[in-house]
């Protein structure tokens, strides 16, 4: 095997990593975290917990998604027929080009949005669950806190079945 095809093979597997680790990460908040800081033995620290695994979740998702992007470069370079495709309109509007815009499109969505929510929304919603819990106005936070974190995990899923399509031929 060529230097260039085990720098792509490479680039590959931490790419796969990256996006393991920050889409499992949602994950494991929706479908673990968040539901065992609802039982009553952890209800009472669930604000400061959750807030920690926050904090310290964003520092990896944004790694992650750094990541990502960098090996998403590589890994399109190497697809195109040649680094300078990647700057040609009719590279982009085949097939397998209009689809990985369709990807880079939801990944430019999901940077925006990470960004509202991990710097701006999430950190207002736990300030005020501290400082004001139960009010209307926390709720009303939490609540786009909430949704908005929904919503990315969606597109981050939406993300992976383009990457599928991608490499299994589209959809």
């Amino acid at each position: 095997m060529d230097a260039m095809r085990s720098l792509y093979l490479a680039s590959v597997v931490v790419h796969i990593l990256a996006a393991t680790l920050w889409a499992g990460g949602m994950l494991f908040l929706v479908f673990v975290l968040v539901p065992m800081l609802r039982t009553p033995a952890l209800r009472e620290r669930a604000i400061e917990l959750l807030t920690a695994m926050g904090l310290r979740f964003r520092s990896v998702g944004w790694a992650s998604l750094l990541v990502l992007v960098i090996t998403g470069f590589i890994n399109a370079a190497f697809r195109a027929p040649s680094p300078v495709a990647l700057a040609d309109a009719a590279w982009w509007a085949a097939p397998f080009g209009r689809q990985l815009a369709e990807k880079l499109g939801l990944v430019a969505v999901i940077l925006v949005l990470s960004a509202v929510h991990d710097f701006w929304i999430g950190p207002r919603a736990s300030a005020l669950m501290i400082s004001h819990p139960g009010s209307p106005q926390t709720l009303r936070w939490r609540r786009a806190a909430n949704w908005m974190g929904r919503l990315n995990l969606l597109l981050a899923i939406a993300v992976i079945a383009l990457a599928v399509g991608l490499v299994r031929g589209g959809w």
